[in-house]
């Protein structure tokens, strides 16, 4: 994942389910040791968009939902997977052998998080720190066949957010997978996040 998605991450994870919409460009370089400059360029396509606006020494976040999308147009998930094969096991029984250094990512998040899902699904995505993948290809050893358990690689402050990806990574991964019933999920997050920012 590239820095601007990890910043546009963090204030969206802010806006939606810790209620700010405030933020300091400062404050977000030193919260990731980042430059300045990069979070300044994470904020000019959301600027131009109207998603934010400047003021003072900050920005406030005005239209989260506009930010979900351009990161979702931008986010790229297919280069994140670094481990795929076929597991023969339930979906829920998958999810329940993970090892505890996972992230639950797309579906199983969503289902974790609500305690419900829109549709059935057939495919698990995990993100995991790529030190732990051995332990992933011994519980789940490479096999032929269509693959339904996917590993993407995570980034360092990932975890920092717990054991699921946060709501507004939840809906541009969700977004940018090709499953029929990813439409079903979407939908399912969209009043989800409307109901967030009511």
């Amino acid at each position: 994942m590239l820095k601007k998605e990890i910043i546009w991450r963090e204030i969206l994870y802010q806006a939606l389910e810790k209620k700010n919409r405030e933020f300091t460009q400062k404050k977000l370089a030193e919260k990731f040791k980042f430059s300045t400059s990069t979070v300044f360029n994470a904020l000019i396509l959301p600027r131009k968009s109207g998603a934010c606006k400047v003021k003072g020494r900050g920005f406030r976040l005005i239209d989260p939902e506009k930010l979900l999308y351009i990161w979702a147009s931008f986010r790229n998930i297919k280069k994140d997977i670094i481990y795929q094969t076929r597991v023969e096991e339930s979906i829920i029984e998958i999810e329940n052998l993970m090892p505890p250094s996972v992230i639950y990512g797309g579906y199983s998040a969503f289902r974790k998080k609500f305690k419900e899902v829109p549709a059935d699904y057939d495919k698990v995505y995990v993100y995991l720190d790529l030190r732990n993948l051995s332990e992933i290809k011994r519980r789940f050893p490479p096999k032929r066949g269509y693959p339904n358990l996917f590993v993407l690689k995570s980034d360092k402050f990932l975890k920092t957010y717990g054991k699921l990806t946060p709501i507004g990574q939840m809906f541009v991964d969700i977004w940018n997978l090709e499953d029929w019933y990813s439409k079903e999920f979407i939908n399912a997050l969209k009043e989800k996040i409307n109901e967030l920012l009511a």
